[in-house]
């Protein structure tokens, strides 16, 4: 694409989407976008901002910290838990954003504490990632 600017069929080309909904998405503002004589243009920094990537430093960020507590859960399991967990939030590609995980277990109550730190759908995998496993362990 070489140039500064994309054309809404490059833009719907480039996400899967018909041209009419990008035309839309320009139209209801989600898109930011400049008219050039009867077509809109689209800057790599509004393809960004409609995306979410690419954002600027200095861009509002949500962090979301999730406590979940595994009850009624054996040593064992809480241990494979433990590590399938970890090993999922640093088997990311590089360049994504941090996620951090802590586990602990009480040994006395059978109870497993995660903590998840993370971007609001990081933590949501995280979270499906403990139901799944739990569900599986029945």
């Amino acid at each position: 694409m070489g140039n500064d600017f994309y054309t809404a069929e490059q833009v719907a080309e480039l996400l899967g989407l018909h041209v009419r909904t990008v035309r839309n998405y320009i139209q209801d503002g989600r898109l930011p976008a400049v008219r050039i004589g009867k077509q809109y243009r689209i800057t790599p920094d509004g393809l960004n901002a409609l995306t979410g990537t690419g954002t600027p430093a200095d861009a509002p960020r949500i962090d979301v910290t999730s406590i979940v507590d595994v009850e009624h859960i054996d040593p064992s399991a809480a241990s494979r838990m433990a590590t399938f967990l970890s090993a999922s939030a640093m088997g990311r590609t590089p360049g994504a954003r941090r996620l951090k995980i802590d586990t602990a277990y009480d040994e006395a109550h059978l109870t497993l504490k995660v903590v998840a730190i993370g971007g609001p759908g990081d933590v949501a995998e995280i979270l499906r990632l403990v139901e799944t496993f739990v569900e599986g362990s029945r």
